[in-house]
């Protein structure tokens, strides 16, 4: 039936649009065309007769039925948190007294009923059809509004006299049943909406309540839900119990999630949130490493960190919030309970910074960005027409400059990160903290300049290239020398800290590539400088190589224009080979000249020959 999502959904859509007014005017108008479409509208003019109560067996029919009381314990709901949002922007600096008060308390009650109708509907499986989830949900409702009344009762316009911390117990008891409720619902089908009502609405105001019942803030939501639960209904015990075994256990508290060490510093956890976050952050850093065992794929091991992230921000927030509760509080700088949490605030926060950097790590690659392999080339599926196989065809420099830029842009992420911790309260203080995260900066800057040196290689910048690897160089020595943290991540989970071998690794591996740039900007000055001194006409164009017949007259040699390089295309000389034709017919000195007379017959031949020809008439022999 979906009774939590139907809910939801209807307040989604209108608070979209509007405030609780909006709202209201939704489900009037919905509650009419449901009426109508049911039958159970009351004619124009007609006389007014009392509505028939609707029965189980009508909602198995029908889910229009179930609509309908939901529907209507809605807008009674939205009526009062409507006269609720119009005080407080009339009136915030007033209490809701008088006839006010009571008219949003007669509508929440009015919710309540119908909430309540519906659970009895429901409660009859056999004519209504429900299961034992949809009654859940149906009961959650329904102690989600009682908590709301039991809290608009108490929170505002009570006197002194009656100001107890036990008359929050009927709301601590109603909203904890709802919380319960909706708790075992997430962990059995894994809905965010469900997460989405505790972290909106019942979290907060089981905190307040419990605030108000002088709980002390050590203990936790999910404890004070648990504690003030009502055992004493059987069958609601018994159907939570069947959704979710553990759902009415006490949590043991373990010596990990009562205290937090940081750098040889012990704190206690004054908050049972922060504890609970920090058990999920362990739980979710485990879950990590045999992740990332269990996978190479870059973009999946990065999506692995999603959930330590999460749970580590969770951690953060929760620390926050109680460092501002007491700070309201007046509380003075030098009590424990501040000393503590200012404490685990820098431990918690260090903690989601460095798993940020550990998920960037794991994007730029394995060696953190030292080597910068080709990617693999994808043939086309499909065969050639002419049946060979296709040639591989190299990475085009775009393409790797792209991928460059990428890295790059990820260790600008990292320098940053490592920045915003050195703004983290009690830092600075900490000399070695300062110079450990100074040699961890200069590593992953040194890895920076390495791979934009590989970017001007790619685009025959031999200069730039030997400049940053020269820099890269001088960072590595930096990072090589600075102090390390006492204890590291597990090989297998990058985080910030930088082992010994790997700053030596990095430093070896630049070493030996600006040796390799430099012999490449020397052979490109010396090119550069052969081409000038042909210009400038100050030595002969021809290398000394070619010129070794001649004896130098200046009494230097010059060094620099030995071999011409890079060598070029030119044409050898050798030996030319010609056929004199004219041999034949042109009279050379010295070269006696043999005469042939002609044949006689060949003459006669000739003769009559020309004795046929026709003599020509006229100019230019055209005849007339």
């Amino acid at each position: 039936m979906d009774i939590t999502k139907f809910i939801v959904d209807f307040r989604e859509s209108a608070f979209l649009l509007g405030d609780y007014n909006t709202y209201r005017g939704q489900l009037s108008r919905r509650v009419r065309i449901v009426r109508k479409k049911l039958g159970r509208a009351t004619a124009k003019n007609a006389k007014y007769v009392a509505k028939v109560p609707v029965t189980a067996d009508e909602v198995a029919r029908n889910i229009e039925f179930l609509h309908l009381l939901l529907i209507t314990s809605e807008r009674a709901w939205a009526h009062a948190m409507a006269m609720k949002a119009a005080h407080a922007e009339d009136n915030a600096d007033k209490n809701i007294t008088g006839s006010t008060r009571q008219h949003i308390l007669s509508r929440l009650h009015k919710a309540i009923k119908h909430a309540e109708e519906v659970v009895e509907l429901l409660s009859n499986q056999t004519a209504s059809g429900a299961n034992d989830t949809d009654i859940l949900e149906a009961k959650a409702y329904a102690y989600s509004l009682a908590g709301a009344e039991e809290f608009e009762k108490q929170a505002e316009g009570v006197k002194d006299s009656d100001a107890s911390p036990q008359r929050w117990t009927p709301c601590l008891t109603n909203y904890s049943a709802a919380r319960v409720i909706y708790s075992s619902l997430l962990k059995a089908t894994k809905k965010d909406l469900f997460k989405e009502i505790l972290a909106n609405t019942t979290d907060p105001s089981i905190r307040y309540a419990a605030y108000q019942h002088r709980i002390p803030r050590t203990v936790g939501v999910p404890a004070v839900s648990k504690k003030f639960f009502p055992r004493d209904e059987p069958k609601l015990v018994q159907a939570v119990e069947k959704l979710d075994a553990t759902a009415l256990q006490e949590e043991e508290t373990t010596s990990s999630g009562s205290k937090i060490t940081w750098r040889n510093r012990t704190a206690n956890i004054v908050d049972a949130a922060i504890g609970q976050a920090l058990v999920s952050v362990e739980a979710a850093s485990t879950e990590l490493a045999s992740v990332l065992d269990s996978t190479s794929s870059p973009k999946e091991r990065a999506n692995a960190y999603d959930d330590v992230l999460i749970a580590s921000q969770d951690a953060a927030d929760a620390t926050r919030r109680a460092i501002e509760e007491l700070e309201k509080e007046g509380v003075d700088e030098g009590d424990a309970r501040v000393q503590d949490l200012r404490v685990t605030s820098l431990a918690v926060n260090y903690d989601l910074i460095a798993w940020r950097v550990g998920r960037n790590r794991i994007l730029i690659g394995a060696d953190d960005g030292l080597t910068f392999p080709p990617n693999a080339t994808r043939k086309p599926q499909r065969p050639r027409k002419d049946g060979k196989e296709w040639a591989e065809r190299e990475e085009p420099t775009g393409r790797k400059l792209a991928r460059l830029r990428e890295r790059v842009a990820l260790y600008d992420a990292i320098l940053q990160s490592i920045d915003s911790i050195k703004a983290l309260g009690g830092a600075v203080g900490d000399t070695r903290f300062i110079a450990e995260l100074n040699g961890q900066r200069a590593y992953f800057q040194a890895l920076k300049c390495l791979n934009l040196s590989h970017s001007h290689a790619f685009l025959s910048a031999p200069k730039q290239a030997l400049a940053l690897c020269n820099r890269a160089l001088s960072l590595s020595s930096q990072a090589v020398s600075s102090p390390r943290p006492a204890a590291s991540s597990p090989s297998n989970v990058p985080k910030l800290a930088v082992s010994e071998q790997q700053a030596q690794t990095l430093k070896q591996d630049l070493g030996n590539l600006t040796s390799h740039y430099r012999g490449l900007v020397a052979l490109s000055q010396l090119s550069s400088s052969s081409e000038t001194v042909a210009k400038t006409q100050l030595t002969k164009a021809a290398p000394i190589v070619e010129r070794l017949n001649e004896y130098p007259t200046s009494g230097s040699v010059d060094l620099k224009n030995l071999v011409t390089w890079p060598p070029k295309l030119k044409p050898v000389p050798v030996k030319p080979l010609f056929l004199d034709v004219a041999w034949n017919y042109i009279e050379y000195p010295g070269r006696i000249q043999q005469k042939h007379a002609p044949e006689p017959e060949k003459m006669q031949v000739d003769e009559k020959a020309e004795d046929a020809k026709p003599a020509k008439k006229g100019w230019f022999g055209f005849g007339r």
